[in-house]
């Protein structure tokens, strides 16, 4: 990275310090964790891809879910966007006021459809992305993550994805959009680093600790976790639903070590229906891992 390059990362990351927790602060989730417990719910035209099912829904409604999590403790989360029954401001508003209440910060709305890279509708695609970040502005949410793109990884489709991440900070500078090692086009460290040296710190980094997997993923993840301003701290569990505490432990350390001090917002989806249950099973093994002295104290 060239010293310009990276003098415009660091400062872009001082602009969201604020809201920067240390590893020992505020219990965070990625809302994806709750999945069965919102019923599987997809709003109707929320995923215009197709990649999850429409419909879904329980007693407890997204309106009610920044209650339930204050009541476990939970002070930040990262909120799908398929989960908002509308996108009219009433609506927006009066979930922005159930958060603030509940105590609970909308650290970054998560966009999960669209493809800036798409070879004939990148432009609509765009469009319907910027409409969400939109959403994340009312929402009052730190951050906003979008998906860089879903084809693969070429000097063509990286500059593309670069061009279009960049224009959607600009049109929205008033929040923080980041990226996420996430879909086809980001399958590897070279990437993400090509495409984020691209966007000169005009975009940030979510790192995901669960998207890369097999003997490479620790140094993978080693190649891009200084770059990180947020992550999805994401558990692997067996087919029994055990969590695989190595695993995580090493996935950590790697953050640790890069000196990452952002949120970690814990993600659960094994096959065990007990969502909250293994989330603070997570949550025990993060904080002694992360924080060991944090830790053994039982704080």
């Amino acid at each position: 990275m060239s010293e310009s390059v990276k003098e415009r990362n660091d400062s872009a990351k001082k602009q969201v310090s604020s809201s920067l927790q240390p590893p020992e602060g505020p219990k965070a989730l990625h809302t994806w964790s709750l999945f069965r417990t919102l019923g599987r719910y997809v709003a109707a035209g929320s995923m215009p891809s197709g990649d999850l099912l429409e419909g879904g829904g329980s007693e407890l409604t997204l309106l009610d879910l920044p209650a339930e999590l204050a009541r476990h403790g939970y002070k930040s989360a990262q909120l799908c966007h398929f989960y908002l029954a509308s996108r009219d401001t009433d609506y927006v508003a009066e979930l922005r006021t159930a958060f603030a209440e509940a105590g609970v910060e909308i650290e970054c709305l998560l966009i999960d459809d669209g493809d800036l890279t798409h070879p004939h509708q990148a432009d609509d695609h765009q469009d319907w992305i910027s409409t969400w970040i939109d959403v994340a502005e009312g929402l009052d949410a730190t951050r906003v993550r979008v998906i860089a793109g879903k084809q693969a990884p070429s000097r063509a489709t990286l500059e593309t994805s670069a061009i279009r991440l960049v224009q959607l900070a600009e049109r929205h500078a008033g929040l923080r959009l980041v990226t996420e090692n996430w879909h086809a086009l980001l399958p590897h460290a070279a990437a993400v680093n090509e495409l984020l040296d691209r966007t000169e710190g005009r975009v940030g980094f979510l790192i995901d600790l669960g998207n890369w997997s097999g003997p490479g993923k620790y140094t993978e993840l080693a190649a891009v976790a200084a770059r990180a301003e947020t992550c999805q701290a994401k558990v692997k569990t067996d087919e029994a639903g055990v969590i695989d505490e190595h695993d995580y432990r090493s996935s950590l350390a790697v953050l640790r070590d890069a000196g990452y001090d952002g949120p970690l917002a814990m993600v659960y989806d094994g096959p065990d229906p007990d969502e909250w249950g293994k989330l603070d099973e997570a949550y025990g093994i993060l904080r002694s891992a992360y924080a060991p002295d944090i830790g053994r104290a039982g704080g």
